[in-house]
């Protein structure tokens, strides 16, 4: 079983970036479509972003397209979520997950990291 865990999150101004890592514990870690989510207090969790296994194949939702950006790195076992421009809007809880496929469901993935806080002042 993958265990995972987020680092990166933090406080950043409107306009400036963050790099989120996932780090993966167990020897599966390539065999998982990874996704990154978020939670912003009082709404739903929504999706961000998702890799294939390969790391060829990538998606995002609408609202991040063009200013993040999902990597993988299968040898260190770890996901990775560029953020660039980042607005108020963005500040949530983000999330890391694994999945056996790809999707942007939430209830999909049988995986979840503890989350890591963003905070984005404007």
């Amino acid at each position: 079983q993958v265990q995972l865990v987020e680092s990166g999150g933090g406080l950043v101004q409107a306009g400036g970036s963050l790099r989120l890592s996932c780090a993966a514990s167990g020897r599966t870690f390539s065999s998982y479509v990874m996704g990154w989510f978020r939670q912003a207090p009082g709404k739903e969790r929504e999706f961000v972003a998702a890799i294939s296994w390969s790391g060829d194949s990538t998606y995002y939702a609408d609202s991040v397209k063009g200013r993040f950006t999902i990597s993988r790195d299968n040898a260190k076992n770890t996901v990775y979520l560029q953020m660039n421009s980042l607005k108020p809007g963005d500040t949530a809880v983000y999330y890391c997950a694994a999945a056996g496929i790809i999707t942007t469901a939430p209830g999909q993935y049988s995986i979840w990291g503890q989350g890591t806080q963003v905070t984005v002042s404007s």
